[in-house]
């Protein structure tokens, strides 16, 4: 086949599948996090040093779940995906900091693979069978998969900044 020769169908389907892979997903990591409360999530965050936890419990939780669940609907969705680049940095640099590569050794290669899928669904967009294309809105294209990655970048660095005080561990010995 003719790589020039992809059909808008075929771009429909394969944005479609990324959509459903990377939405649900990430909605149910959200929901993870509130199911039987949020206060082991909020003591997670601050062993990582997101200060306060409780905030940032409620922050990831619900910026997960309205981000999955946009992405999924197809609404939105360069900045949708922006969101995703953001949650993941965060992820990416609090808790697999320091872990390597792969994600046995609890590195971040899960996170940069989602985050980097994303900005490829910013770029292709959600396809006809989305919200976007009902309401009309092009939220997608190269400018829309760099202002996923660097928004998300921004928007995680701005976080840490303010927010990131890990616990010194070092000995003074």
């Amino acid at each position: 086949m003719d790589p020039t020769a992809i059909s808008t169908t075929e771009l429909d389907v394969a944005s479609l599948v990324l959509r459903l892979a990377l939405g649900p997903m990430l909605v149910l990591h959200g929901l993870n996090k509130v199911r039987g409360g949020l206060s082991g999530t909020e003591k997670w965050f601050a062993s990582l040093g997101l200060r306060p936890g409780w905030l940032h419990a409620r922050v990831a939780a619900a910026t997960e779940i309205g981000a999955g669940v946009f992405v999924t609907l197809g609404l939105l969705t360069g900045l949708s995906a922006m969101a995703f680049v953001g949650l993941m940095t965060v992820a990416a640099l609090t808790d697999h900091r320091g872990k390597g590569y792969f994600i046995f050794k609890g590195g971040a290669e899960y996170v940069v693979l989602v985050a980097m899928v994303a900005v490829g669904l910013a770029v292709v967009g959600p396809g006809r069978w989305s919200l976007d294309s009902a309401l009309g809105l092009d939220l997608a294209g190269i400018g829309w998969g760099a202002v996923a990655l660097v928004g998300g970048l921004a928007a995680a660095a701005a976080l840490l900044a303010t927010s990131y005080r890990p616990q010194n561990t070092r000995s003074n010995a």
